[in-house]
């Protein structure tokens, strides 16, 4: 197996098709399929299904998917580290976002990296915060914004920003914006729409209404914020989120939020991996989020 291999079935992988694969990397098709071929004999397993209309994975072509990207992405991480040594933020580097937060501040950070590391290439993903230090270990992202995530070995955390949650409910006529505090005891009173376990916010309210002595009623369990807020516009269901989550929504005046007392804080962290080097570019990177989100939240 050698990198021109992995390369080579990557763009075979995304495309679903030898012969734009073979267009866009400007490669003989033959050429190009022998050596998906011989990637193939070498794990003992097909990687992609062929039909006529181009190409499929295969159980095992999903699994080595994901390890090659990553292990490209590391590869093209030891250039720039490499060929940059005056300590300037150049190279590629990729982001993950948690969909609260990257409907608003996606736009802010492209513009800003672009403006203050003109070297240097911006790659934004969108995911949960189980999902993106997922990415984070097998190299997808370099940096992942994450929320109250469980600190570990493998993993350096700075925190970027705490964010207090309200109980948020559909605004009632003539009220105001920011309705009264609500107690946790409260809070355990209303159907809440809320993301599964082990989703950090799910996870921070458990806790935290297991010190009260109840437990959550939860209505349904939903991942998407859009989603959380559609079914909370249509009535009959609460959800737990931090203001920011609707300022994407576009009609937050249609919400009311009403400050959970005592407070309850998400913390809002950058996630990188302690197993490679922290460059100028991720440093850099993780200001200008830093800047956006306290920006964001003033």
């Amino acid at each position: 197996m050698d990198l021109k291999q992995l390369e080579y079935f990557v763009h075979v992988a995304e495309m679903g098709s030898f012969t734009r694969a073979a267009t866009y990397l400007q490669v003989a098709q033959p050429a190009l399929s022998r050596q998906v071929r011989s990637l193939e004999v070498e794990l003992r397993q097909p990687l992609l299904d062929r039909n006529g209309r181009g190409v499929t994975l295969t159980e095992a072509g999903k699994r080595l998917l994901a390890h090659a990207r990553g292990i490209l992405q590391q590869v093209q991480r030891a250039r720039d580290d490499l060929e940059d040594q005056r300590g300037a933020a150049t190279g590629r580097l990729a982001i993950a976002l948690p969909p609260s937060v990257s409907r608003t501040l996606t736009g802010p950070l492209v513009q800003a990296f672009r403006e203050q590391l003109p070297r240097a290439s911006l790659s934004v993903v969108e995911g949960l915060s189980a999902y993106a230090l997922e990415w984070l270990a097998i190299g997808r992202v370099d940096g992942a914004v994450v929320y109250n995530v469980t600190p570990s070995p493998a993993i350096d955390l700075q925190p970027l920003l705490d964010e207090p949650l309200y109980l948020v409910s559909v605004r009632p006529p003539r009220s105001r914006r920011i309705g009264p505090p609500v107690s946790l005891r409260e809070v355990a009173e209303h159907e809440l729409v809320i993301p599964s376990r082990p989703h950090s916010m799910r996870m921070l309210l458990e806790a935290a209404l297991a010190g009260e002595g109840c437990r959550a009623r939860v209505a349904l369990e939903i991942e998407s914020v859009p989603a959380i807020l559609d079914l909370v516009q249509q009535g009959g269901c609460h959800a737990l989120l931090a203001e920011n989550a609707l300022r994407g929504s576009g009609q937050p005046e249609a919400f009311q939020l009403r400050p959970i007392a005592p407070p309850l804080v998400a913390t809002l962290w950058m996630a990188t991996s302690a197993l490679r080097p922290r460059g100028p570019l991720i440093e850099r990177t993780t200001a200008i989020v830093q800047d956006l989100l306290r920006r964001r939240a003033s």
